[in-house]
């Protein structure tokens, strides 16, 4: 039997696509007050979005009789046609959006197009009496109890402090997308964001911070009718994670494995492994050759021909970053003097820059983009195909795998040293005030002095962090750690891990961290080092393993506070050295070096043949 599903029902299943989590929500009502015209707006949110979410703006307002019709699916003021779909110029024109929103919260929509306010209010996707209000003119969208009615994604949302670290990072995206229009962002009754609609420069220094400017290059570049723009950081400026990585297409926020590709070749030459580049970049193309309807949450788009979308942006980063005499030409003004540009001239290195159209590329590249029936089809949107690679490898031999694996524990089991007694070791003297030597019975013993030590202070160390008997040293100066929004959400769930640890870390206005204690056995720590490694791990989907960077942190603690290797050690110093180690001769020290080495007596007179 089939069924016709509801309005309640199947505006509930579109809320699972389209408004999954608080920041998604932010994110359909910002780009609606985008579209009206709004030159000021202002979000707020309680308990991460799940409590509270409004938003404010001065833009053209909902008349009265189109009230009723924006909480009904498919109705939308920015599509006519089909044909629309593939010329799409605004940010949100999913007609379910507010639909679905008010099919999981409770939804108040106050609005004045210019002459009186009214109110509709609906619950659940039950609507209300239209009233007449006082608002100025704008909208304001109230959404409150968020998913209420729906217990199982409510159950599924992640903790309010990191949907905030989400809804956050979304309007940091959306300060910079639209430097031009004045943004407040208040959360749990705090302001985290104001810009005043003063350009991108100022925004990205309400976003970053001030400093971030000098670390960036300002470029404006036109390729094949393709304009990109925005700030890159220079080739000695990295970050430790992707987040802060902003790609707007039309000025639309996305996240974009051409481009990304393309930048990240950019930068292969002059980053370490797991650094990552930072850019805020305005990717403008036609828009008949970009589909923007391809992910529920227009996170992506698809682009017509990826060829030339990456070639255009690598080959504009690249000519920056290297600084060849291209990069005069894709410099922004402020950044490009104009006396370089006109003695690279008279040197004869300008190149000549291509003023050639997309549509003179495709031709170019022999793509038909040919008029049918007089009229211009419609895109044909493709992926390129994935390139294979065909490695030949020669026939292998049949394998008793049971034999190998034998071999394999019985070879371990030989490598695993046994326990001795410490009386029984008698102490011989040393080689190169480096390695000790014990003999007991037909076996010599030789012990590394500095893995021996390091080992023991490691072990130390971490009883006493795994006990928890950590004491943490106050800081003279505390640490400032400057981080974006989802890292300061990511470090915030682990405070008390941290705190545990040893480290004495709070909030500190906005999204910064406060470091004012740490733990006494690491007095000395590089902190941007070390919370860098914590950050890193962001780009993994597991959970974050502290314990694994405070393992190093302890063994680099241990190292520097262990013996040296040529550092000569009296004999006392030598027998307590190996008391010490309780007769374990299977020690490594924690970086994975042997402590100590068996050498048969049987061995030795094999090497000087005496037995054969």
């Amino acid at each position: 039997m089939i069924n016709v599903l509801t309005p309640d029902i199947y505006n509930r299943i579109a809320a699972g696509e389209v408004v999954d989590r608080p920041y998604s929500v932010v994110k359909e009502l910002v780009e609606n007050a985008i579209d009206a015209g709004a030159t000021e707006i202002s979000v707020e949110v309680a308990g991460g979005g799940k409590t509270l979410i409004r938003v404010t703006d001065n833009g053209s307002g909902i008349e009265k009789d189109d009230l009723p019709l924006a909480f009904r699916p498919h109705a939308t003021s920015k599509l006519k046609t089909a044909d629309d779909l593939f010329t799409v110029a605004t940010l949100g024109f999913r007609g379910e959006a507010i639909a679905s929103i008010a099919s999981v919260s409770e939804m108040n929509i106050l609005s004045n197009a210019g002459g009186e306010a009214f109110s509709l209010s609906s619950k659940g996707g039950v609507l209300g009496e239209l009233q007449a209000a006082a608002g100025a003119k704008g909208t304001t969208i109230t959404v409150e109890k968020l998913f209420y009615n729906t217990p199982a994604r409510l159950k599924f949302l992640k903790s309010d402090a990191q949907e905030e670290g989400d809804v956050t990072n979304m309007m940091a995206r959306f300060l910079l997308s639209r430097p031009n229009i004045s943004f407040t962002y208040t959360v749990n009754g705090k302001v985290k964001y104001r810009s005043f609609g003063d350009g991108l420069k100022a925004a990205l220094a309400v976003v970053y911070g001030a400093e971030i400017l000098s670390n960036c290059l300002e470029i404006a570049a036109d390729k094949h009718g393709i304009k990109l723009s925005g700030f890159i950081g220079n080739r000695n400026f990295s970050k430790p994670n992707r987040s802060y990585q902003s790609l707007f297409v039309n000025g639309r926020y996305i996240v974009n494995q051409t481009v990304g590709a393309a930048l990240t070749n950019a930068y292969a030459a002059y980053l370490m492994k797991r650094q990552y580049p930072f850019y805020v970049l305005f990717l403008d193309v036609p828009t008949e050759i970009v589909d923007v309807n391809v992910h529920p949450n227009k996170a992506d788009v698809r682009f017509a021909d990826n060829q030339i979308i990456y070639g255009s942006v690598y080959s504009v980063v690249s000519a920056v970053l290297d600084g060849n005499s291209r990069a005069l030409e894709y410099l922004a003004p402020s950044a490009a003097k104009a006396e370089d540009k006109a003695e690279a001239e008279r040197a004869g290195e300008a190149a000549v820059h291509s003023t050639m159209t997309y549509a003179e590329a495709k031709r170019e590249l022999q793509f038909d983009v040919s008029p049918v029936g007089g009229r211009t089809p419609a895109p044909r949107f493709y992926e390129p195909s994935p390139m294979r690679l065909e490695v030949n490898e020669p026939p292998r031999a049949t394998v008793d795998y049971f034999e190998e694996n034998k071999k394999f524990l019985e070879r371990q089991a030989q490598a695993k040293q046994e326990r001795v007694d410490v009386k029984s070791l008698e102490y011989k003297g040393e080689l190169f005030h480096t390695y000790l030597f014990y003999e007991a019975g037909d076996c010599a013993y030789i012990i590394d002095q500095h893995a021996a030590h390091e080992r023991l202070i490691y072990d130390r160390l971490r009883e006493k962090t795994e006990k928890r008997a950590v004491v943490s040293q106050p800081m003279l100066v505390p640490y400032i750690l400057e981080v974006n929004a989802p890292e300061f959400a990511f470090l915030q769930k682990n405070f008390p891990l941290l705190r545990e640890l040893g480290f004495e870390v709070g909030e500190f206005g906005g999204t910064s961290v406060k470091i004012s204690a740490v733990p006494s056995d690491l007095m000395g720590l590089d902190l941007k080092a070390f919370f860098g490694e914590i950050l890193d791990s962001m780009e993994s989907l597991r959970a974050i393993k502290l314990a694994d960077i405070l393992k190093d942190k302890l063994a680099s603690a241990a190292c520097k506070a262990a013996v040296k290797g040529g550092e000569r050690l009296t004999d006392e110093e030598a027998r307590a050295l190996i008391e010490r180690t309780e007769g374990d001769m299977g020690l490594k020290c924690p970086h994975g070096r042997p402590v100590a080495v068996k050498v048969k007596k049987s061995e030795m007179e094999k090497l000087f043949k005496r037995i054969v």
